[in-house]
């Protein structure tokens, strides 16, 4: 048995991969401790609930700035990231210093780095963009090995301006120090390890963003009447998602139906989506719902025809990305709409009748599907059947491709 430390720059909630990780490594018979943060409220009562759902099964440790609990903390590492920020962009992220690059880049960086040293570990393990510094700097001054999850190409993450451009930079720093130097590198999709291959001449495994299969089957019933139940959800609600793009497609279909939004809104995000509905698409009717628990993302799939995987490749990472709502939809039974992305080609095609794959902001062909499964539920049902049997044989954590890659990947870097 080792003694694991997995860190996440975010809450146990919005991590799901790194909480799945810890939960995998604890079940394999590993002393697991699991970092995270705190610093958003609503997100605090979910990790609550994730804590409450595994009594024992690893240990925690929370590096809190939230404003309502660690004000001063929050204005104390907001300072020194700005200003590191601020030092990075003047000397060029190839000239400063890596402590200022990690400040810059990381809010928590030192904070992180603290608790993951604070008792012993044989491995640090870290994830998202701000836990990967981390993990290494905790491995090299502990003396013992450390993983990298990269779950996102952290160098072309964003589309923007000046500012998006030196969290690229910095990013790209960070990368090129530590990725060299981890025993074992993790991504989400091949096209993602493909373009760090090409980059840095690494070799990342896949672990896909997969989902336990639930304890019983899903309805796989499509809704009566001739309208659709489409169903998307994110941490964050807001543009750039493309779902002004599935608005102008059920518009174009003519077809009534419900689009059902998880997620916390960007403030007048709603109201703009439902204005545009009112336009352009009068009998769909837009209803949104509160964050759920990682725990019950397939859960609260439940119920819907179809999902909307419908990433439109604003940035590098966007286009190489296999969104986890895909593999949420699947296991909740639901036929699935994804964009026609190097990231999830493969993955479309798989699904077989299960899926529609449709070039990004093409409207015509994305309305021709709905308006297909609004009008035919014979069919609507076959995709919904054909996505729930790629589940079953392939898509979900506990197949071996997928958490057993992970603990194999792991406890080779142990040995």
């Amino acid at each position: 048995m080792a003694r694991i430390c997995v860190i996440t720059a975010g809450h146990l909630a919005t991590c799901p991969r790194m909480l799945k990780a810890a939960d995998t490594l604890a079940a394999a018979g590993h002393s697991v401790r699991l970092v995270s943060t705190r610093h958003v409220d609503w997100a605090v009562a979910a990790d609550a609930d994730v804590r409450r759902r595994r009594p024992g099964a690893w240990t925690w440790m929370e590096v809190d700035y939230s404003r309502a609990t660690a004000p001063l903390a929050r204005l104390r590492g907001g300072a020194r990231y700005h200003l590191a920020r601020r030092l990075s962009a003047m000397l060029g992220p190839a000239r400063a210093s890596m402590p200022l690059v990690l400040r810059g880049y990381a809010r928590t960086h030192p904070e992180l780095v603290r608790a993951a040293l604070s008792e012993p570990a044989d491995l640090f393990y870290g994830g998202t963009t701000g836990a990967i510094g981390a993990a290494a700097e905790a491995g090299r001054r502990a003396g013992v090995p450390f993983a990298l999850d990269l779950e996102d190409f952290h160098s072309a993450e964003q589309a923007g301006g000046a500012d998006t451009a030196l969290g690229h930079g910095l990013a790209e720093r960070i990368e090129k120090d530590v990725l060299p130097e981890a025993q074992v590198l993790t991504t989400s999709s091949a096209a993602i390890a493909a373009a760090y291959g090409n980059k840095y001449g690494v070799h990342p495994v896949i672990v896909h963003n997969t989902f336990p299969l639930p304890s019983c089957p899903p309805a796989l019933d499509a809704s009566p009447g001739d309208g659709l139940r489409l169903y998307w959800f994110s941490q964050t609600i807001g543009s750039g998602r493309g779902l002004e793009h599935v608005v102008r497609a059920a518009g174009l279909a003519g077809i009534a139906g419900e689009l059902h939004l998880r997620g916390r809104p960007v403030p007048g995000y709603l109201e703009s989506l439902r204005s545009l509905a009112d336009k352009a698409a009068p009998r769909l009717r837009i209803l949104h719902h509160a964050p759920a628990p990682p725990d019950s993302m397939v859960e609260t799939c439940a119920g819907y025809d179809v999902g909307l995987a419908v990433e439109p490749g604003f940035s590098v990472n966007n286009r190489l990305a296999l969104s986890n709502k895909a593999f949420t939809y699947v296991l909740a039974g639901l036929a699935v709409i994804l964009t026609d992305t190097p990231g999830q080609r493969e993955f479309a095609a798989g699904l077989g009748d299960g899926a529609a794959l449709c070039p990004p902001r093409d409207t015509p062909a994305m309305a021709a599907v709905l308006a297909r499964w609004a009008h035919d539920k014979t069919s609507l049902a076959r995709a919904k059947a054909a996505a729930w049997r790629a589940a079953q044989r392939r898509w979900h954590w506990d197949h071996p491709e997928d958490s057993g890659t992970l603990v194999g990947a792991v406890e080779k870097a142990l040995r």
